[in-house]
């Protein structure tokens, strides 16, 4: 039987591509989102090049994670890859004016969202002594830029927790990466600006941004490394970035 991965946040960006990727390699997908009419569509898409298994919950909702999971039927509990996409960024202000409304939606997608799934995962790894997980990241969890101090705190976290989890892990053979991707054309600068929809584009003014199949790629190819190969801390940038900050502008990039 073929592999089983579980992928968060599938119904846009790099969740979506995500699936769409492994489907190629024949990977069986068990995909996690909170739009229903998204994730049907997605499966809809799948159907005839792999099996697919729908999971509506919001990440934020432990509850619901630990009922989808554990009501997973037998051919679906033996997940090999577990994919913690789902996240978000709300807001771009200063700390002493910045909606902690915004914070609590990072923290709670970014943070407390991975460490629930991932809760509800690893233990049927750690009894089958196999696994890879990868934890989605960002150059803002290793740069922190004015603006986004709750966002790349966030991101801070993944990078520690990813840490952790390698070392907590190590004696059961299952394998962790984290990929830090920088500037991805997705739908996070429109969430994040909150539909503004000019000033989301205008981030990526100038120059070519990375896509969400850049990524899924990546995540792909980390995923079919050899055993005893783990790619564990990933850095992507586009040609025209060079840190979280300095960005060429030119369009020649």
């Amino acid at each position: 039987m073929s592999q089983i991965a579980f992928i968060t946040g599938v119904t846009s960006g790099i969740g979506r591509a995500t699936a769409l990727r492994l489907a190629q390699d024949g990977v069986r997908l068990i995909l996690c989102g909170r739009r229903a009419d998204r994730l049907k569509a997605l499966q809809q898409e799948l159907a005839g090049q792999t099996e697919t298994y729908p999971l509506l919950f919001d990440v934020r909702d432990r509850a619901a994670i630990e009922a989808a999971v554990a009501a997973l039927p037998a051919e679906w509990q033996a997940v090999d890859f577990l994919v913690n996409n789902a996240g978000n960024a709300h807001g771009m202000d200063p700390v002493q004016s910045a909606d902690p409304s915004d914070w609590d939606a990072m923290i709670d997608i970014n943070v407390k969202g991975l460490l629930y799934v991932s809760r509800a995962v690893i233990p049927g790894m750690v009894a089958r002594r196999s696994g890879h997980i990868v934890n989605m990241g960002s150059i803002a969890g290793k740069e922190t830029y004015p603006n986004g101090s709750v966002y790349c705190a966030s991101k801070a976290a993944v990078q520690s927790i990813t840490d952790g989890m390698r070392l907590d892990l190590n004696p059961y053979g299952i394998k962790v990466t984290a990929i830090h991707p920088g500037m991805v054309e997705t739908e996070f600068s429109v969430v994040r600006f909150k539909g503004d929809t000019e000033r989301a584009a205008n981030v990526y003014r100038g120059m070519t941004p990375l896509t969400a199949d850049d990524i899924a790629d990546t995540i792909a190819f980390v995923l079919s490394r050899p055993p005893h190969v783990v790619l564990a801390d990933i850095v992507m940038y586009p040609t025209a970035q060079a840190s979280a900050t300095v960005v060429n502008r030119s369009g020649k990039s």
